[in-house]
């Protein structure tokens, strides 16, 4: 079973910027994938950004290109979401996920099978 506490989120202001951070354990994750999505209230679950196993490739929605970047630290069993240039649009509740299945890059929602509980990200105009 794995474990995924998020934290770094909070209130800022448009421009600002966040760093979340998801600790995983359970297992080392070094095979899988991981994700960030976002839940705003009335819409569904997306996908913001996602990192391959290995590092190597990455995925960011298009509203958040150029804005947001996604690290990982397989050593650590940790994966990072720097946020800059943060939009009132961009406030939700931000999820760390883990790929269902290994040596896999999982962008959508149905391929990720390990969820945290949330961190409330909230922009203010």
């Amino acid at each position: 079973q794995v474990q995924l506490v998020e934290s770094g989120g909070g209130l800022v202001q448009a421009g600002d910027s966040l760093r979340l951070s998801c600790a995983a354990s359970g297992r080392p994750l070094r095979n899988y994938a991981m994700g960030w999505f976002r839940q705003a209230p009335g819409k569904e679950r997306e996908i913001v950004a996602a990192m391959s196993w290995s590092g190597g490739s990455t995925y960011y929605a298009d509203s958040v290109k150029g804005r947001f970047t996604i690290s990982r630290d397989n050593a650590k069993n940790t994966v990072s979401l720097q946020m800059n240039s943060l939009k009132p649009e961009d406030t939700a509740v931000y999820y760390c996920a883990v790929d269902r299945i290994p040596l896999r890059f999982g962008v959508t929602r149905r391929e990720y099978g390990y969820w945290g509980q949330g961190t409330q990200v909230t922009v203010s105009s």
